[in-house]
């Protein structure tokens, strides 16, 4: 079956504003954002807590209205046709303008409720996140707090649309394209510094204060390539004469970092404030290299075109406090 519509051939007739205001539901839109994200009528139901005849139904109706198919079915599950696409994109809008009217009726009416989802680096996740979590919850635990780790090419974009309420992390250098590339409103927090790592309990044959030299020959773990830490990353061997190691695993995974430090012989940059939370409890150590030099600026970025909510105002109050009392 090539699309839920019995005849997908038969041209569709034009759409007034007025009938497409009058016989669009809401809860059609959310189907189809959905069907799109999961790719399947069966995920979608599940996540929604539908049935997948109510799915079926929900877009068959639609779709009869719209007279053209929304998806085609694959060995894969389903794909949005470009109609599908179109309607998505705009229902995603819709849902996200949804979500800010509920969280400011929310905020408005008791102040302390809301939804903030919070996209993070490596740089931020480690201390600076759960400090400012910990402080938001002690003030406001009725607000919920989604966190979503990826790279910075992935978070602004997510960010601009409105996928994402913050993003926190290492913020990329001024003259960088990705800086400027969305209408994002970006604010420092602290000046960190990077740091060199490796595994409390692995034995190193190496000198007191080693430098990037002496640390060549063993595994690496870097920053993704498409990363503003990575540039820091390259430079710092550059400026030591050196070439990026061969052997060298590229993760922003705090946690897939750490296992690996924890389980095999291997070096790694890491921000300094994230790594001192593992020192303290003895399972990394700081290697005194000379050369480890700035990681950059942490901060936060938000949508420069609207308000954020007023639960992701008292985010970025607990977030400002939180990285005072990291760089005191």
């Amino acid at each position: 079956m090539p699309s839920m519509m019995s005849d997908p051939a038969r041209p569709a007739s034009p759409i007034s504003q007025l009938s497409l205001s009058r016989k669009l539901k809401l809860q059609q839109l959310i189907v189809v954002a959905k069907v799109i994200d999961s790719g399947s009528l069966l995920r979608a139901a599940n996540e929604m807590g539908m049935t997948q005849p109510a799915i079926t139904k929900a877009v068959q109706e639609l779709e009869a209205f719209l007279e053209a198919p929304l998806f085609e079915r694959s060995n894969r599950g389903v794909v949005p046709t470009e109609l599908g696409r179109l309607l998505g994109e705009r229902a995603k809008s819709m849902i996200t303008e949804l979500r800010y009217l509920t969280d400011e009726i929310n905020a408005l009416q008791r102040g302390t409720a809301g939804h903030v989802i919070v996209g993070t680096l490596i740089s931020a996740s480690a201390r600076l996140l759960p400090l400012t979590i910990a402080k938001l919850k002690a003030q406001a635990p009725g607000v919920l707090v989604t966190v979503r780790e990826a790279s910075t090419p992935q978070l602004f974009p997510a960010l601009a649309t409105g996928d994402l309420d913050i993003a926190v992390g290492r913020l990329p250098e001024r003259e960088l394209p990705l800086a400027s590339a969305f209408p994002l409103q970006h604010e420092v927090l602290f000046e960190e510094s990077m740091c060199i790592v490796v595994g409390a309990r692995h034995r190193f044959d190496l000198p007191s204060q080693p430098h990037l030299a002496d640390l060549r020959h063993l595994p690496w773990i870097v920053p993704l390539g498409d990363s503003p830490a990575r540039m820091r990353a390259e430079r710092l061997f550059q400026d030591a004469g050196l070439a990026l190691p061969e052997n060298r695993i590229e993760s922003l995974s705090m946690l897939t970092n750490i296992g690996l430090l924890l389980e095999t012989a291997c070096v790694a940059l890491m921000p300094r404030a994230a790594a001192q939370q593992f020192v303290g409890p003895g399972l990394l150590s700081v290697l005194d290299v000379a050369e480890s030099g700035d990681f950059g600026a942490v901060g936060f970025s938000i949508r420069a075109d609207r308000k954020v909510s007023a639960a992701c105002q008292r985010f970025i109050a607990c977030l400002r406090d939180s990285a005072r009392e990291i760089a005191s």
